[in-house]
């Protein structure tokens, strides 16, 4: 059984999850911008991962049901794809947010459990 310590959440806590959650959430825009535009920007990623991972860290912080988050999560990053890379069908914008959420989900699970793993081999 893995017994975590009591844990006190600090601002610098709270503000280092975000960016790293927001620069998570950037790459994994900038490949599903890839897979559906071809050649892009990194640069323009960048945009698209802070406002979603500021509601999800929020969300998390005040114990907002999923059902209010995550659909709003969505509709942000759907408007920052389409804000950051110009596109206006809305087929390729929401082509793009439906792939970022797999490569999101995906590599969150194959990293966190890796992470998870690791945490728990013998020393």
């Amino acid at each position: 059984m893995l017994v975590l310590p009591a844990q006190t959440v600090t601002p610098a806590a709270v503000l280092g999850t975000t960016v790293l959650f927001a620069l998570f959430l950037s790459v994994t825009a900038h490949l599903a911008a890839r897979n559906v535009l071809g050649s892009v920007d990194p640069r323009r990623a960048l945009y698209v991962g802070p406002l979603p991972a500021v509601v999800g860290v929020v969300g998390g912080a005040f114990s907002v049901p999923a059902a209010l988050t995550v659909p709003v999560a969505l509709a942000l990053d759907a408007a920052m794809f389409r804000w950051s890379y110009d596109e206006e069908p809305l087929r390729a914008i929401a082509t793009m947010t439906v792939v970022h959420v797999v490569i999101t989900v995906l590599l969150g699970v194959v990293v966190g459990g890796t992470v998870f793993l690791l945490s728990t081999a013998p020393s």
